[in-house]
């Protein structure tokens, strides 16, 4: 097997098969990440040496009639901050830089029993700080689309990787739209699942009530694929949902007639890029050509949520970060003459975190100091109730889900909005409000906005978002199926060789 790889079913089928062999397609997959990752910076390691010797057990397995599983010989990336003992997990700092784990994350030990070859660990923003893929200590990532913008983040690495076609599936994690917006600016499907639908065993925390993992694919019926392995109720994760994990794809193909999709009318606004606005609109007629029902709903505290996100997921930085301190954990800095241990504190700190990092900390750490605590982070947490109201009410009223778009705009270029943090935060306006109330989204290619540099034209995918009540993971998945039958989207691939 050659080439890109862009299917987690029909690689798992083909190894099964024996129409290649698993030795065969981690090979493609390593040689092409080799060769690309000088151009995209989407990976942290390559991990060769054991990427082969996984695919090695998997078709010695084959070869003595064993069941090789549902991810057969299927490459996979993960982000470096969850937990593996092969390699290094560096959430991308400069405080995990040398960090070797002593186990691996639950979601890793599922992938492999299911027959999954992990090939590497993708870049990220820092500890997943981030919206661009800009806040690394390793460099930015960048877009398979062009070269000179951003992939989304923090999931960067992991959107980049499948976007380029090097594995066909990646893992990332979602904190306030960390999956769902790379997805977007990639031109790829990424799945945030309902909190508690993953283990976070061995995911290190950015924000404990807002974290979750999910899958960054080509199309629907592959992150049903992986969702079916990663899910289910996990003892050693004390947020776990006990609820039982389902055949996701089993009813993919079903129609979406008589579904009802909900439209928030404060989502369709002249603050979006054109482009946007066309591909919601776009979209909503390919449901109601297929069947669904769309209708206007209200999430009137929609414009709260970034308020309240960049308060609530700061605060829980500032606690879950303090054991990274270089005394405990992570890198400490070199004992000066005469220093003091607060020095030492400091310097560690100051050295091992990067600058979007520390801004967090600090502003966590003001929202929860004495004076504070209840002017920010206990209004922050009723804004987050009033923002999971909102969407209780549209799914009470009918709708199976509610369709709006992934981010405001399209892929912007690298270094555009770096010294702005503000800009940065304002591209998670429609992503944050569904880690807030817990929900699961899915964000699918939709459309294409084209702008012009150099008086050349530059193509740029744009997603569009599905949220849906809790647990109505296969839902969304079907309505997203339907969708990509019906189009093109998400077929079209970035041309980088």
């Amino acid at each position: 097997m050659s080439g890109p790889l862009t299917s987690v079913a029909m690689t798992a089928a083909a190894v099964r098969g024996g129409k290649a062999s698993a030795l065969e397609v981690a090979r493609a997959a390593l040689t092409r990440a080799e060769a690309l990752n000088p151009k995209l910076n989407a990976f942290t390691q390559i991990l060769r040496e054991e990427a082969l010797a996984a695919a090695k057990r998997v078709d010695d397995r084959i070869a003595r009639g064993e069941e090789a599983g549902p991810l057969a010989g299927v490459p996979i990336a993960l982000k470096d901050n969850i937990c593996t003992r092969a390699g290094r997990t560096t959430c991308a700092s400069r405080m995990l830089e040398h960090y070797r784990s002593p186990f691996d994350a639950t979601v890793v030990t599922r992938l492999q029993a299911a027959g999954a070859v992990v090939i590497g660990k993708t870049n990220c923003d820092e500890f997943a700080m981030g919206g661009s893929g800009e806040h690394s200590c390793f460099g930015a990532t960048r877009n398979p689309w062009a070269l000179d913008r951003v992939p989304g983040g923090s999931s960067s690495g992991s959107a980049a990787a499948v976007a380029a076609g090097i594995v066909p599936a990646a893992l990332g994690s979602d904190t306030g739209g960390s999956i769902r917006q790379p997805a977007s600016f990639c031109g790829i499907t990424g799945l945030k699942p309902t909190y508690g639908r993953v283990s976070r065993y061995g995911l290190v925390a950015f924000a404990s009530s807002l974290d979750q993992i999910g899958p960054l694919t080509r199309n629907a019926e592959d992150a049903a694929l992986i969702l079916a392995v990663i899910s289910g109720h996990d003892p050693q994760d004390s947020t776990s949902a006990p609820v039982p994990t389902e055949d996701f794809a089993a009813r993919l193909n079903e129609p979406v007639e008589g579904l009802v999709l909900g439209v928030p009318r404060q989502v369709a606004g002249s603050a979006n890029h054109g482009a946007v606005n066309a591909a919601l609109e776009a979209a909503a007629d390919t449901w109601r050509t297929l069947g669904a029902q769309v209708v206007e709903v209200d999430l009137p505290h929609i414009d709260a949520g970034i308020a309240a996100y960049y308060i609530i997921a700061p605060a829980e930085a500032s606690s879950n970060l303090a054991r990274f301190d270089g005394i405990r954990y992570g890198r400490r800095a070199k004992t000066l003459p005469g220093e003091g241990l607060e020095d030492l504190y400091a310097r560690s700190r100051a050295e091992g975190f990067g600058p979007e990092v520390r801004r967090r900390i600090m502003l966590g750490t003001h929202v929860l100091s004495s004076g504070y605590y209840d002017a920010y982070y206990v209004t922050a947490q009723k804004v987050r109730r009033l923002i999971k109201q909102d969407y209780d009410r549209a799914f009470a009223a009918g709708c199976h889900a509610v369709l709006m778009p992934a981010s405001p705009g399209p892929a912007f270029k690298i270094g555009e909005k770096i010294n702005d943090p503000l800009a940065l935060y304002l591209e998670d306006l429609y992503t944050v409000g569904v880690n807030l109330a817990g929900l699961p989204g899915i964000v699918i290619p939709a459309g294409m906005a084209v702008e012009i540099e150099a008086g050349e034209p530059v193509s740029l995918p744009v997603g569009v978002q599905l949220v849906g009540p809790p647990l109505a993971e296969a839902t969304l998945l079907r309505i997203a199926r339907q969708f990509e039958l019906a189009t093109v989207w998400h077929s079209r691939a970035a041309s980088i060789a």
